[in-house]
């Protein structure tokens, strides 16, 4: 079975309950086709790291990313620097995007953001808000949205 989507992500899960919820909509999500999280390590900063550290930090963790996307893949990047489209709007776009055979790769950065790599590699940027949230909490965000979304697409119910 072709994978629909991957949550690309940097640090694992640490909460229980994020864990919980994740596992939620994974199997929710798998009546629709195949959903996927693949997780690279994050690193240790200082306590008062500079930003030449943090920065290096970001673009050792873009580059574990950036190990895990071939070549034809369609990276969607998490990020606060884009629209934020609303549920209906974001399934409208994804199932314009499903029917080229390409994999879409969601892309989640560690505590300090995506590397300037990751967002040139980007096909596209999507936020889902202008406020900051927790990468673990973000996860689970995600894959409610993309199970809201199959929702959409299919045109069952779903909480407006």
């Amino acid at each position: 079975m072709n994978v629909n989507g991957t949550v690309l992500c940097v640090g694992k899960l640490k909460e229980k309950w994020q864990q919980q919820g994740c596992a939620e909509y994974l199997k929710r999500l798998s009546r629709y086709g195949k959903y996927e999280i693949v997780q690279v390590d994050d690193l240790p900063a200082p306590e008062r790291a500079s930003d030449a550290q943090i920065r290096q930090i970001m673009d050792k963790e873009g580059q574990a990313l950036l190990r895990h996307v071939r070549p034809n893949d369609r990276v969607i990047a998490l990020c606060i620097q884009a629209d934020a489209p609303d549920s209906v709007k974001l399934s409208r776009m994804l199932a314009d995007l499903s029917g080229d055979g390409r994999r879409n790769v969601f892309v989640i950065g560690g505590s300090n953001g995506l590397s300037d790599a990751v967002l040139h590699r980007a096909d596209l940027r999507l936020s889902f808000s202008n406020l900051t949230f927790p990468h673990g909490l973000m996860r689970v965000i995600l894959l409610e949205q993309l199970y809201r979304a199959e929702r959409i697409r299919t045109g069952e119910p779903y909480h407006k």
